[in-house]
C-alpha cells in the first residue's frame, strides 16, 4: 500500500527544479514554499507561495497530467509536510469527497493568485506593484529582510529598476534601506500608492 510519507527540510532547501519528476502531492503542515520561474537571462519572477492547505499547481499539473516540473520550487522557512505519492493521491482524489473537494478549492484559489499576477504585471503602475510587494512583505514592526534582486523577482521587473524606485521612495519617506533590508516609515502613503492603478 502506498502511503504519505513524512517530509521536514530547513529553509532554503530546492524541493524541485524544472524538468525533474514529481514525487508526489505536498501536504505543507507547517511553512512557506516559493515557486519561482527563470528565462533564459537568469531574470527570476515569484508566480507565487505555497502555505498549509495551499496547492501548488505545478505539482498538481504534474500529478494530473504526468509532466515534469517547469518551475523551482524552494522552501523559504522550514517547512513540515508530507507527501502522497501519485497512487494515493490518485485514490484519495477519485473516492475522498472531502480530500477532492480541498484540493480543488485550493487550485480555484491558486488560479485566482494567477490572475492578480497577470492583472498586476499588465494593468497597473509599477510603483503600485513596488508598493503592494513591500506591504505583503513586511513584518508587524515594518521591516523587510531583502535584496533588490529578490525584489525585482517579486514585482516582475529588473534589479536596476527596483533600485531606481525605492531610492526615490526613500526620498518620499515611504522606507529607510540599507544593504540587504528595508522598513517601512510611511505605511499610509504606501497603501495609497499601492491602491493606484497607474
Amino acid at each position: 500500500m502506498d502511503t504519505a510519507q513524512p517530509l521536514s527540510c530547513p529553509a532554503g532547501t530546492v524541493l524541485f527544479r524544472p524538468g525533474e519528476e514529481c514525487p508526489g502531492f505536498v501536504r505543507l503542515t507547517s511553512g512557506t514554499i516559493r515557486v519561482t520561474l527563470t528565462a533564459p537571462n537568469g531574470r527570476e519572477v515569484v508566480l507565487y507561495r505555497v502555505g498549509p492547505g495551499d496547492v501548488c499547481l505545478q505539482t498538481f499539473a504534474c500529478l494530473t497530467e504526468g509532466r515534469s516540473y517547469a518551475a523551482q520550487g524552494t522552501a523559504e522557512t522550514a517547512i513540515i509536510a508530507e507527501v502522497l505519492p501519485h497512487r494515493l493521491f490518485r485514490a484519495e482524489l477519485a473516492h475522498n469527497e472531502t480530500f477532492r473537494s480541498e484540493v480543488l478549492s485550493a487550485v480555484a484559489r491558486r488560479f485566482a493568485d494567477y490572475e492578480r499576477l497577470v492583472e498586476d504585471v499588465a494593468l497597473t503602475g509599477f510603483d503600485a506593484r513596488l508598493a503592494r510587494a513591500l506591504l505583503r512583505l513586511e513584518t508587524s514592526d515594518g521591516r523587510i529582510t531583502i535584496t533588490h534582486e529578490a525584489l525585482a523577482a517579486e514585482t516582475a521587473s529588473g534589479r536596476a529598476f527596483v533600485s531606481r524606485r525605492l531610492r526615490e521612495f526613500t526620498r518620499m519617506g515611504l522606507i529607510e534601506q540599507g544593504r540587504g533590508w528595508l522598513i517601512v516609515r510611511n505605511r499610509g502613503d504606501l497603501v495609497r500608492i499601492a491602491a493606484e492603478e497607474r
